[in-house]
C-alpha cells in the first residue's frame, strides 16, 4: 500500500516554533526527564536539545518545558501542563492531517506505476 508523507511545521518569525523533530523532542523529555537523556536518546547534542527549547519556550505565550535546578539529586526537565497541551494539539492536527491526505489522494497514488528498483535515490 502507498502512502504520502506529510510533515506539518508552525513558522514564528524566523524560527520554527513546532514542528516533527520539537514534538519528538517533548515526548524525549517527558520519557527520560531531563533535557540531556532526551537528547541522547534520539543521538542529538545536547547544545542542539537546548537550542529547540529555547525556540519553543519563546514562540509560545507560556514555557513548554521548565528545567529543575542540580542539586544532590541532579537537575531535570519537565514538560508543563502547558507544553503538554502543545504537544497533544499538534499530534492531534498531525493524525488529522494524515487522515484527510490519505482519503484525498488514492486516485493520485493508483496514477503511479510499479516501483523499480534502481541506482537513482530520487
Amino acid at each position: 500500500m502507498r502512502s504520502v508523507i506529510i510533515k506539518i511545521q508552525i513558522p514564528y518569525g524566523q524560527h520554527v516554533a513546532f514542528g516533527p523533530g520539537k514534538a519528538d523532542l517533548l515526548d524525549a523529555i517527558r520519557r527520560h526527564g531531563s533535557i540531556s537523556a532526551a537528547a541522547k536518546s534520539m543521538d542529538m547534542s545536547y547544545k542542539r536539545a537546548w537550542e529547540l527549547v529555547y525556540v519553543m519556550n519563546s514562540s509560545f505565550k507560556q514555557p513548554v518545558v521548565v528545567t529543575l535546578v542540580g542539586g544532590s539529586h541532579g537537575g531535570g526537565a519537565t514538560l508543563t501542563e502547558f507544553g503538554s497541551q502543545v504537544l497533544s494539539m499538534y499530534r492531534e492536527i498531525v493524525a488529522k492531517s494524515e487522515q484527510f491526505v490519505a482519503s484525498e489522494t488514492d486516485a493520485f497514488l493508483s496514477m503511479l506505476g510499479p516501483i523499480i528498483k534502481s541506482d537513482l535515490s530520487t
